[in-house]
């Protein structure tokens, strides 16, 4: 039996206790196992934790849960990531409310070059699943290393897994309970081939029931394993839109495609360009426009220069690199507290200047 993953598992199951304590806790024990050998009184004088939550974390009956969840996982083949190991997803490690565990199931690279998030209405439109399938296309016919991200779930969701299966590109469907169990149950062939070249993924341990807040929660995981989201088709109000929030209180980037005005389900992703919540994009010329994903393919001739001005954001950037050596294009973004598609704009503007080299997966390093 693994003694820590069992702890790390209890961790994530205590009742009241999210990512942002849970870390919290961490932080002040020293370890996860140390959590549990604290006395109640010594739990109850941390920061956030108190009466309630200190006898909740002593409550016996949190590690026989935890104890059932791993028999579960070990016959599943189900892998189980905590926020401190090396393959826990780099972007979403830098969302404050992140999961502290999260379980998979399939083939995948959480950490590919780029990935994308996908997501829009239950009640999609034929021009919702053009625009979906078309995107994608593109994304295949110009060679682009792009995890689709999704959530499994009816209309925009299943379309775009549907349309990555076809034309080869990996995808990931972001669940809303554990993995005894696939809803909606008609996506489970879906779901069965996106093992093979991606996979399912949730924070939801096994015998969590079908819960709508659960589908809201689920979203900061959608925005937050992607360096973008876009918005494919959503009526004033829904899950999509929530997810284009969280992205954007991430300081991701956020996309909408456009809709005819007073087309019910064009309604959310108008307002959310007109609200300055997402830029508008018609394609995925547009798409690589903001990433910069254009000027990368094209290659660019430096020349070497002597006296460099730059701007106080870009001797940030520059500080930055000099600490750190390298960096992922997302770790600066998270640094700097900006769009990708901005810090995109202006590593590529220190490139031009010479100051920098782009390295091959989104890394940095000064030249």
């Amino acid at each position: 039996m693994n003694e820590k993953l069992i702890y790390q598992i209890a961790l994530s199951m205590i009742p009241g206790v999210g990512g942002v304590l849970a870390r919290n806790l961490v932080a002040y024990a020293g370890s996860v196992e140390n959590i549990f050998r604290e006395s109640e009184n010594t739990l109850k004088k941390i920061p956030g934790i108190g009466e309630v939550n200190a006898r909740r974390i002593k409550n016996k009956e949190v590690f026989k849960r935890a104890e059932k969840e791993l028999e579960f996982i070990q016959n599943k083949n189900i892998g189980v990531i905590f926020y401190t190991d090396k393959n826990y997803p780099r972007r979403l490690k830098n969302c404050a409310d992140a999961p502290v565990l999260i379980y998979t199931q399939g083939n995948m690279n959480l950490d590919m070059e780029r990935v994308v998030s996908v997501v829009g209405t239950r009640n999609a439109t034929d021009y919702g699943k053009q625009v979906c399938d078309e995107l994608i296309r593109q994304f295949s016919e110009r060679n682009y290393s792009v995890l689709i991200v999704s959530g499994l779930a009816y209309g925009i969701d299943i379309h775009a897994h549907k349309s990555a299966l076809k034309y080869g590109l990996p995808t990931v469907g972001v669940v809303a309970h554990g993995l005894d169990k696939l809803y909606p149950s008609l996506h489970k062939e879906i779901a069965l081939k996106m093992l093979e070249n991606g996979g399912i993924l949730t924070d939801f341990p096994s015998e969590t029931k079908i819960d709508p807040p659960n589908f809201l929660r689920r979203n900061r995981i959608i925005a937050g394993l992607a360096d973008a989201t876009l918005v494919i088709e959503s009526a004033e109000k829904g899950g999509a839109l929530v997810t284009a929030d969280i992205a954007f209180s991430y300081n991701r980037d956020v996309f909408a495609f456009p809709g005819r005005a007073g087309d019910m389900y064009s309604q959310g992703c108008n307002k959310l360009i007109r609200n300055n919540g997402a830029s508008l994009i018609t394609g995925i010329d547009d798409l690589e426009f903001f990433m910069g994903w254009e000027a990368e393919n094209k290659g660019k001739a430096l020349q070497p220069s002597l006296f460099v001005d730059l701007t106080a954001e870009e001797e940030k950037v520059v500080n930055l690199l000099k600490e750190n050596g390298t960096l992922f294009i997302d770790q600066i973004s998270a640094e700097m507290g900006l769009p990708v598609s901005r810090t995109s704009a202006m590593l590529l503007n220190l490139e031009f200047k010479n100051v920098l080299v782009a390295l091959p997966g989104k890394m940095y390093k000064l030249r």
